[in-house]
């Protein structure tokens, strides 16, 4: 305890001399510094890259930034980023002001524009002094993500460029009034109703395909292969309750439906049912005797040199099946139960299919089993209504953009719901339970996922979400070692409610960009704790969120009083008796309000300026069996 207010005192001290003298104060005598490769900034946005066939091939422009209160160089995916970032609420109060901004510099390099409008240099681009730079707007220059600036050192250059590709030429003060606008985690937020409808609407539009005519009937004697090959195209294939021990090839669009208790058998040798056309389905079948291989044999053939795309579908898209669905789009697998020492479903090169009411059984461990639906390059469709235990990952997919996942149970995977880069999915009202290592994983780098309405326990991770623009809401994280992390930059969390964790939630994005509110911390051990970083500050329109054991006169909605969970004192208060003394002491008010003030004493730190007085998700709280306390939250009477 002496220590403590040894380093109060001291901190008052220096509170003292910083008033005397200000803080931030440009010195108009040093010397600027020099711009640094962007693979040495903290980037803010998604990497273009991941989008781009030949990355290698196009110069996108960049523009990176020297914050007075920021320790690291933040690189921009476009100028524009930059000049919508700087307008954004709370921005310089996170970052400061920019000591020095650099943007590419497309004078003396011949660009050109490909046949996407992407820009290409023919020399090496360098860095320019924004202040000083002109600026191309409205022309036909692009980036993955919509329309681009590009700026040039030279004017001259800049007029040149809009002669062949039109636009204007701005200077540094009219670019900055510009507005832009992108497709942000507001908007992903906006569109979950919207794609969950769509959702609805493709799954009715593959569920007509179970009303075909029914013209083939598997007779005695007969093997099911046998009847498929003699079905007419758009009709329905009759299976008759039994058990039939064979594996079977659609490739043409039919219907192949089971009548009471059908089982394919495959014998342990292969996957069951192989899908090669386009508008096939399957219904109402057990599978058993799937092959035991996960991997192809090819797979010993990848060399070092080749890319990561290519190692990644030999380690994960391959292998045996219950289900193989391989370059057939528009597909239905409905009805249908695997047991499975492989994949259950497998989607590869088929977009706009539907997986619903369909059981994986993995075995009796996670190590037993493979994936229960793998999409590989299998985006816009629907998976929804099933059950995955006890394999690999529950619901796996790569590059498979536009996917809605909901109203599945994911039971004891090694992870839940794995999203390699996979952009634009909704993963809405799924029960994660017991992963052995996550329960949902949002990873390498995407962006616009929406996290909605999950409950997730009892993993060693709950949920992580990374990339950029993401919305994660109203999910139930409980029990877990780690609750929640907020590894998406640019990104909304809120209506999340985070119980019973080791540590509730962790602030892992080093950029402070995301908006963290309106959440309820309850009983975790450890509330929050924060990566390196700059202050983060979870707090919008005067209300933040709610943490069980902040203390505080209530002021209508709100506490006065800030809280700041990855303080050691704050961080205490639900769970030592004494701490709320200890907080509430001049003190520590004082050291409190240093760390927010000074740049130095705010790594990895999070303050909620307006904590709410009352959980802000009272009807989600049946589901953790906890009662907040009670307390008077009304408007202060006058004094």
């Amino acid at each position: 305890m002496r220590t403590y207010y040894t380093t109060v005192l001291v901190a008052i001290t220096i509170v003292a001399v910083l008033c005397g003298v200000g803080l931030f104060a440009v010195d108009t005598g040093s010397t600027a510094p020099e711009p640094v490769s962007f693979n040495e900034t903290v980037s803010m946005g998604v990497d273009f890259d991941d989008d781009l066939e030949d990355a290698d091939a196009v110069d996108l422009p960049k523009t990176q930034v020297f914050y007075s209160q920021y320790e690291f160089v933040v690189g921009y995916h476009g100028v524009e980023r930059f000049v919508h970032a700087r307008e954004q609420a709370g921005h310089q109060q996170r970052f400061g002001y920019p000591l020095a901004v650099y943007v590419t510099d497309f004078s003396d390099t011949d660009v050109e524009l490909t046949e996407e409008g992407y820009p290409t240099a023919n020399e090496p681009t360098g860095w320019t002094d924004a202040e000083s730079a002109a600026f191309v707007v409205d022309s036909d220059a692009r980036n993955p993500a919509g329309e681009t600036v590009v700026p040039f050192a030279d004017r001259d250059d800049a007029e040149a460029f809009t002669a062949e590709y039109g636009g204007t030429v701005l200077t540094w003060d009219e670019l900055v009034e510009r507005e832009f606008s992108f497709d942000d985690a507001a908007a992903v937020k906006d569109r979950v109703d919207d794609r969950l409808r769509d959702g609805d609407a493709l799954v009715d539009d593959r569920r007509t395909m179970l009303d075909r005519p029914e013209e083939t009937v598997v007779d005695d004697g007969e093997t099911v292969q046998e009847a498929i090959d003699d079905a007419p195209s758009n009709t329905t294939v009759v299976v008759p309750e039994g058990t039939y021990e064979e594996t079977v090839e659609i490739d043409r669009p039919i219907t192949l439906s089971g009548e009471g208790a059908v089982t394919l058998d495959g014998g342990g040798d292969g996957t069951v049912v192989e899908i090669g056309a386009d508008e096939a389905a399957v219904r109402n079948v057990d599978i058993t005797g799937v092959g035991n291989t996960t991997r192809p044999e090819e797979q010993e053939t990848v060399s070092d040199t080749d890319s990561g795309d290519t190692v990644l579908e030999m380690a994960y898209a391959g292998g045996d099946a219950g289900v193989r669905i391989d370059g057939a789009e528009r597909a239905l697998v409905e009805n249908v139960t695997i047991e499975t020492p492989a994949n259950g479903v497998m989607l590869r090169d088929s977009p706009e299919s539907v997986v619903r009411n369909v059981s994986v059984d993995g075995g009796d461990d996670w190590g037993d089993a493979y994936m229960g639906v793998m999409s590989m390059r299998s985006g816009d469709g629907v998976i929804e209504d099933s059950t995955f235990r006890d394999g690999r990952d529950g619901i796996y997919t790569h590059r498979s953009d536009g996917l809605v996942f909901r109203n599945n149970t994911l039971e004891r995977n090694r992870i839940g719901v794995h999203l390699m880069y996979t952009a634009q999915t909704v993963i809405a009202d799924n029960e994660v339970l017991n992963a052995e290592a996550t329960g949902v994983h949002v990873m390498t780098n995407p962006h616009g996922n929406a996290v909605v309405g999950n409950e997730i326990r009892n993993s060693p991770d709950g949920l992580r979400t990374e990339g950029w623009n993401s919305y994660v809401a109203d999910n139930v994280v409980v029990d877990n070692g780690l609750g929640m992390t907020t590894e998406a930059g640019n990104s909304i969390y809120e209506g999340n409610v985070v119980a019973g964790n080791d540590v509730g939630i962790q602030a892992s994005h080093i950029l402070p960009t995301n908006r963290v509110i309106g959440n309820d911390f309850v009983d975790n051990d450890r509330h929050a704790t924060a990566r390196a970083g700059t202050l983060r500050i979870w707090t919008r329109n005067d209300a933040g969120n709610y943490w069980h054991g902040a203390i505080g006169d209530a002021d209508g909605d709100v506490l006065e009083r800030p809280y700041s969970p990855t303080e050691d004192v704050d961080g205490s208060l639900h769970r030592t008796d004494g701490a709320s003394s200890l907080a509430r002491s001049p003190l520590h008010g004082a050291l409190t309000d240093l760390a927010g003030t000074v740049s130095g004493m705010r790594d990895a730190s999070i303050v909620d300026t307006a904590p709410r007085c009352e959980p802000a998700n009272p009807e989600q709280f049946d589901a953790i069996e906890w009662n907040p306390p009670e307390r008077d939250c009304g408007p202060i009477a006058p004094a």
